[in-house]
């Protein structure tokens, strides 16, 4: 009987051991950090496509339709690293472009920045800083203006009358934050933010965005305009930047609250703008010289999650976060010359698609 019971004690005992060892799910493999390359230097990892089980056959499709359309510089980074970077009618991973107004982003985060440290408050006029006379808006209406309805370009100001941001140009349309109009104002930001620091607009960008992200690139001035040309690989350490809410490998260079209010729905007119930046995946949006509501996302075939900064002749930077990843296109109009969105947009997206689905 002592017999009997021993056995069938060690055979539960078994039985129970074997159960415990099949239900142990398997290790699951740890997420891949983010990478940041270094300040200084060319180094800058890759991921492979094959490691990151994309479609393979995808990829001359999509460097094809580049080539086609005019490109210069492409670049996608996943978690960081390089995944693709191409460049196109001899330019070169050294080559400088301009940003155009991809570039109002810069300007967006330095002003963050300016707030974060103190130096100015973005609900206060621009007058407080620029003093009056700025525009030729009558007093009262020109003090209705902040910093954040040049932020989220709804200073009232006419945008029919061309680049020119002198006073005798900015005329009032409309009470500031009533209407939503694209605007080249936004760049008395960089006014605002050299008043406000008792520095210039280069010496303060350098300092507290540039250099801490080891950006290259440089500021020319053309028709009262500020635009930034940089090698593609600087477009894509911002980009980087941006896909991590303005912290770069733990230093946070902008405040995470001011970016999360960046990429966000800035005012009730155009649900598809933040603070200088574009906005997918909204119900509606307002395009550039146009008081029209569009139905619909900005870039269908784009991840609804994504942001992006737009420049004239299809320059990009879009930042999806839920993919943790940045694609960077620099280059001529892909069809002709035009401001900010275009039809490349949504077919580029078809074909970078194409690479992970």
């Amino acid at each position: 009987m002592k017999r009997f019971f021993f056995i069938l004690f060690t055979g539960i005992m078994g039985t129970s051991c074997s159960s415990d060892s099949e239900s142990t799910p398997s290790p699951q493999p740890m997420p891949e950090t983010m990478y940041f390359p270094p300040i200084t230097g060319n180094t800058w990892e890759t991921k492979n496509i094959s490691d990151l089980q994309w479609n393979n056959t995808a990829v001359q499709p999509l460097l094809d339709y580049l080539n086609q359309k005019n490109s210069k510089g492409f670049i996608i980074l996943v978690n960081g690293r390089i995944v693709m970077e191409n460049y196109f009618n001899n330019h070169t991973v050294n080559s400088d472009w301009y940003w155009a107004s991809a570039g109002k982003t810069l300007t967006a985060t330095v002003t963050g920045i300016a707030q974060e440290e103190g130096f100015l408050n973005i609900n206060n006029k621009v007058s407080d800083y620029l003093g009056t006379g700025w525009t030729s808006a009558p007093a009262d209406k020109e003090n209705l203006i902040t910093s954040r309805h040049l932020l989220t370009m709804t200073s009232g100001l006419n945008d029919a009358l061309g680049d020119d941001v002198s006073p005798a140009n900015l005329q009032y349309t409309a009470d500031a934050g009533t209407r939503w109009a694209y605007h080249n104002v936004y760049v008395k930001l960089q006014d605002v933010v050299a008043e406000a620091t008792n520095q210039t607009w280069n010496t303060y960008f350098n300092t507290k965005l540039k250099n801490k992200i080891g950006m290259d690139g440089f500021w020319t001035q053309a028709n009262n305009l500020s635009v930034y040309s940089s090698t593609t690989r600087s477009m894509a350490r911002f980009g980087l930047l941006a896909l991590n809410k303005g912290n770069w490998n733990g230093t946070q260079i902008v405040s995470s609250l001011y970016f999360n209010d960046a990429v966000a729905t800035s005012q009730p007119i155009n649900q598809a703008y933040g603070y200088l930046w574009w906005l997918n995946g909204k119900t509606s949006y307002y395009l550039p010289q146009s008081q029209l509501q569009f139905n619909g996302s900005l870039v269908p075939s784009a991840p609804s999650d994504m942001y992006a900064a737009l420049g004239k002749n299809d320059q990009r930077i879009y930042v999806i976060p839920s993919k943790k990843m940045v694609v960077i296109r620099m280059g001529n109009p892909a069809d002709g010359s035009n401001m900010a969105l275009s039809d490349f947009d949504e077919v580029l997206w078809q074909k970078i698609k194409a690479l992970y689905e």
